[in-house]
């Protein structure tokens, strides 16, 4: 079948039509259809699971699925079903362990920056912090897949901007609800963080996640523009509505010991886009492997292994959602070079890589079902918490 496609130099579509005659597959909903094909790779049969959403359908959008905060994790037919999701897949890759610092909570959020209908969750951690594969040259933390307010997929790179203003001066802000803060930095904790605990924010190095624990740590809450309490250590517990917790480790602790009790603070926080000019509703962490048509250069071709992809085609108007099965018979899954062709070929101009092995997930709803269903295998045999995903919403 590699013909069908033309040449995908070591992966093909196996059982499937070329993707301008392929068969419509299942509608979920208006605009929203699944179906389940074969992937001829490197490494042997591999199964793959696909959403395809027409976002220029009024009735259809996307959005961010997630816990309800940040530090937190659930399934995605779990979070698919709270939120009323007709199909979904799992995100961002997350701090899912802590064992080079024993001792420390792994938080479980995600790595790089998040919008969730149009409100900014978090910002991205240092390069040196993430988990997950090997990034591709010239990529970040910090590239998001997003559908901005005018319904249009795309990838972009969202940075974090804001600042501390303190009796002193202004401080640059760093981190925003991130499990990560850079070195000599002051970071950001909101409600939407969640309960879990701020030390991990403090642990690594911006180029080595197993550098220890910084020795030189400040917390202040800030509430009502006031600041109401102190601590040389970062705490854990829900974050009131409306207070904000400021995290600084090393040149950054330094700053905030000046302040005390009462004095005036201000923090101000957004993410600013590289590219695009129009707001997101939406936005997610991963990296990038398909630009213009064009796989990334140094993709890796070696590891294969189950994975999660998001693309579009159509000038963003055409979402394609793909996760790979895990079940024995395919557990072989693709390099990060093959789900790059393998996408390029069912159309996709453009592709962004999520998280794999045991988190890879796609779920979908039935018309009339009162819940999703688990289309793939999840490759560790039930499925895994995540952080968050990517919801199909139909009105």
């Amino acid at each position: 079948m590699a013909t069908a496609f033309g040449l995908l130099a070591g992966a093909s579509l196996a059982g499937a039509a070329p993707a301008a005659a392929a068969p419509a597959g299942r509608r979920l909903a208006p605009g929203v259809t699944y179906r389940h094909f074969d992937v001829a790779a490197a490494a042997g049969t591999a199964r793959a699971h696909l959403v395809t959403v027409d976002l220029a359908d009024p009735h259809v959008h996307v959005d961010l699925l997630y816990p309800g905060a940040v530090a937190a994790r659930a399934t995605v037919s779990r979070l698919a079903d709270s939120a009323g999701a007709v199909a979904g897949v799992n995100g961002d890759f997350f701090n899912i362990s802590e064992t080079q610092h024993p001792g420390v909570e792994a938080t479980g959020a995600p790595v790089g920056p998040a919008v969730a209908d149009g409100e900014v969750l978090k910002a991205a951690v240092p390069k040196g912090q993430r988990f997950g594969p090997a990034l591709p040259s010239g990529t970040s933390t910090r590239d998001v897949f997003g559908v901005g307010t005018d319904r249009r997929a795309r990838l972009d790179r969202l940075s974090l901007t804001g600042s501390v203003g303190t009796p002193e001066g202004k401080l640059p802000l760093k981190g925003l609800n991130q499990y990560a803060l850079p070195v000599d930095s002051v970071g950001a904790f909101t409600a939407r963080w969640g309960s879990a605990s701020r030390v991990r924010a403090v642990c690594g190095t911006d180029g080595k996640r197993s550098a220890p624990c910084s020795g030189d740590t400040y917390e202040v809450k800030v509430r009502g523009g006031r600041v109401v309490s102190a601590s040389d250590a970062p705490g854990s517990g829900a974050i009131p509505a409306g207070t904000t917790v400021l995290v600084g480790r090393e040149a950054g602790a330094q700053q905030l010991r000046k302040l005390a009790v009462g004095d005036p603070v201000t923090v101000t926080h957004t993410l600013t886009a590289s590219s695009s000019q129009v707001p997101y509703a939406f936005a997610i962490g991963g990296f990038p492997v398909l630009r213009d048509g064009t796989p990334l250069s140094g993709l890796d071709s070696a590891t294969s292994a189950v994975r999660t992809v998001v693309g579009f085609k159509d000038g963003g108007r055409q979402l394609l959602l793909l996760a790979l099965d895990g079940g024995a018979a395919y557990r072989s899954g693709l390099t990060v070079a093959e789900e790059a062709r393998t996408m390029r070929s069912l159309g996709a101009t453009d592709a962004f890589n999520l998280d794999g092995g045991g988190s890879a997930e796609l779920v979908t709803r039935d018309s009339g079902a009162s819940s999703v269903s688990v289309r793939n295998h999840p490759s560790g045999g039930a499925e895994r918490p995540v952080p968050d995903g990517i919801g199909v919403f139909s009105s």
